[in-house]
């Protein structure tokens, strides 16, 4: 069992960057957190990396991160991972690739450019991430759950 003793602190410096200062007294600027399971255990195992993708500190689960650092560590989560959820696609230009997508999100309609078939990947059961050209990420969360028009296209691309 992995033990935790506090020998780090978190904050964010005047640019707004997370840096973490290990026991050494250490300052390492821009570091990011990574979720091991992002989409199916969002809570379970986060990491927080250098720039350079070296960890630095590794969390089994949410619950053994300090309260002061957990309220960082989730705002930083949230931005991002800022991901829409995709309800329905209305219209797709083409069924090559690259092709524009209409589509309805959760929060409200967009229209997206797929590059290819590769950036539509199934995580796990019917959940589907699909990245457009600017690698944006958007979600399906079950691909059976949408209309039949919005299957149809999609079923084009897979």
């Amino acid at each position: 069992m992995s033990q935790h003793h506090k020998t780090y602190t978190l904050e964010r410096d005047s640019l707004g960057r997370l840096v973490l200062i290990d026991a050494t007294g250490s300052h390492h600027i821009g570091v990011y957190l990574v979720r091991a399971f992002p989409i199916t255990a969002p809570g379970a195992g986060i990491s927080i990396m250098d720039q350079s993708g070296k960890e630095l500190c590794w969390f089994d689960s949410a619950a053994t991160i300090p309260k002061g650092e957990l309220a960082l560590i989730e705002e930083e989560l949230a931005a991002r991972e800022f991901m829409p959820i995709i309800e329905k696609i209305t219209k797709v230009s083409t069924f090559a690739t690259p092709s524009i997508w209409d589509i309805e999100t959760d929060r409200g309609p967009t229209r997206i450019r797929l590059k290819g078939e590769e950036d539509i990947r199934r995580i796990a059961g019917n959940t589907l991430l699909i990245a457009d050209s600017n690698g944006l990420q958007f979600l399906i969360k079950d691909s059976t759950q949408l209309d039949k028009v919005s299957k149809k296209l999609l079923d084009r691309f897979r």
